[in-house]
């Protein structure tokens, strides 16, 4: 069953990404790998992360929270599976300081399908079915986001960060994409409050796809599909901008809220709010910690309009659940969270590891 859904949703995917780029250049959903998220505190916290993240996944939430990380070199690693574990997200992030002012980071993402059948060549032109012919590929989305945060001096409290991010997908031996992009963000803290700037693809991050029609022409020309074309695919800039506050900042229990506002103008979606060619998406999540030992963690994404069963538009909402734990330099987290909507299992398990060396002599 699995290696026919898998095949099912490679052809979707494939049908609808050589579509796509054969009749324009600006998707919406373009890189949307990118939007799911890293560790198991933001998927449980609704992915609230752009003002209060202050650890090595501030390279990918909001560079310029790599400054409020521990002075000591850390990385992180998350796992999590979708679609009965068809589909496997990783990360993996480093990050260390350059010195008081400055720090360097680097997060790797890949979102992947794994093993799916290919049966192009299962039978040939006499009508035979050869099992023999029947290979296996990949689907996959991976990026490379270099990062740089610096604290200023201009403001008390205030850290600017940038991200040069480099972007590879690939359909098996079918079509390949490279794409670059820029990031850009900014953390200011006073006290228990925290506001957080984040710009996404700030000079529209690009995709150049090619596609090696040969490996499949024939089964597109029996099937009435249109061949593609090499294209460039182009990701438009997109913001978020959180706040955080810290109450009960004293031992043994704090508790931490925070609330991101995602704004996207790459026209509309099926958010809360859309205004012209711009839509408002909100999620906001809490982390409650003992003795900064033990932590519990809730939120909301994903908060929209949908039609009923009465056919009446009202509101969704994807609840988030987590907890972890710290034991010297180790953290780890679990969430109970999803990445969207168009996933027939709701809700998946998210793990994820960060370590904490010490500091270099």
């Amino acid at each position: 069953m699995h290696k026919n859904f898998k095949a099912y949703l490679f052809l979707v995917l494939s049908v609808g990404i050589f579509g796509s780029l054969s009749a324009q250049s600006i998707r919406k959903y373009s890189n949307e790998f990118l939007k799911i998220g890293v560790s198991a505190r933001a998927a449980a916290m609704g992915n609230a992360q752009t003002a209060i993240v202050d650890d090595v996944t501030a390279g990918y939430w909001n560079p310029g929270g790599l400054n409020l990380a521990l002075k000591n070199p850390q990385i992180a690693a998350m796992h999590s599976e979708y679609f009965a574990g068809i589909a496997k997200y990783d990360y993996i992030g480093f990050t260390m300081p350059v010195d008081d002012n400055r720090r360097l980071g680097i997060s790797m993402i890949r979102l992947g399908v794994d093993d799916i059948p290919n049966t192009l060549n299962l039978v040939d032109q006499n009508g035979n079915i050869d099992f023999d012919k029947v290979e296996t590929f990949s689907v996959a989305d991976f990026a490379v986001l270099l990062s740089l945060a610096q604290k200023l001096n201009i403001l008390n409290g205030l850290n600017v960060g940038v991200n040069m991010k480099v972007v590879n997908r690939s359909i098996g031996k079918f079509a390949n994409a490279w794409g670059f992009g820029i990031d850009a963000g900014a953390v200011y803290e006073n006290g228990p409050f925290r506001a957080g700037l984040m710009l996404s693809d700030l000079t529209s991050t690009f995709n150049a796809w090619t596609f090696n029609t040969e490996t499949f022409q024939d089964a597109f020309i029996q099937t009435g599909n249109v061949i593609p074309e090499n294209s460039l695919e182009l990701t438009l800039p997109s913001a978020r901008i959180g706040f955080g506050y810290e109450f009960l900042d004293t031992k043994p229990i704090n508790i931490l809220v925070a609330l991101d506002n995602d704004f996207h103008f790459d026209g509309k979606r099926n958010v809360l709010a859309n205004i012209g060619g711009m839509s408002w998406d909100p999620h906001m999540g809490v982390e409650f910690a003992y003795k900064d030992f033990i932590f519990l963690r809730g939120g909301y994404k994903n908060l929209q309009k949908v039609p009923n069963d009465k056919g009446n538009r009202v509101f969704s909402v994807f609840p988030t659940l987590g907890a972890g734990f710290r034991f010297k330099s180790l953290q780890v987290d679990y969430a109970l969270s999803n990445v969207g909507n168009f996933s027939q299992t709701l809700y998946s398990h998210v793990f994820s590891l960060k370590y904490d060396f010490k500091k270099f002599k």
